[in-house]
């Protein structure tokens, strides 16, 4: 089930977001940051959303019109759909169309975006983030 994010799950968001990054571009914040981020930036304006399964997050969303902000599934999460649900219920906020960002050497969301209809518009070299890492900005149009 698709439902908003609570302070509850704050700190489990945090932690398997950070632990995923780990695998294409470590975050330049601590987990106690990421937590900050969302309580205080994230949870006011109320754009994030979880992907429950009995009682445990599994995956987490933050959406804006127009806008992918964050994607994070939980380790041992993917590969079942969760991500996908996700993204369809973001494309059912924004229908016009959806932008977001990742990065280059993420090959594994690249090929995500891809196979749900997304396209790689725009390639940096990263000084616009605070990674310092070459990412890419992809759109899907309905």
């Amino acid at each position: 089930m698709i439902r908003q994010a609570t302070s509850g799950d704050v700190r489990c968001i945090a932690e398997f977001a950070h632990d995923i990054r780990q695998d294409s571009v470590p975050s330049v914040h601590p987990v106690e940051g990421i937590e900050w981020y969302i309580v205080n930036i994230l949870l006011p304006r109320g754009s994030s959303y979880v992907f429950e399964d009995e009682g445990e997050v599994l995956a987490w969303l933050d959406v804006e019109p127009g806008w992918v902000h964050q994607l994070y599934c939980r380790r041992g999460s993917t590969g079942r759909g969760v991500g996908r649900q996700l993204l369809k219920f973001a494309k059912s906020l924004s229908p016009k169309g959806l932008e977001l960002w990742t990065f280059q050497v993420n090959d594994g969301a690249r090929r995500f975006y891809a196979r749900e209809g997304f396209v790689e518009v725009e390639w940096t070299d990263g000084a616009g983030n605070e990674e310092k890492q070459p990412d890419v900005r992809l759109e899907w149009r309905a």
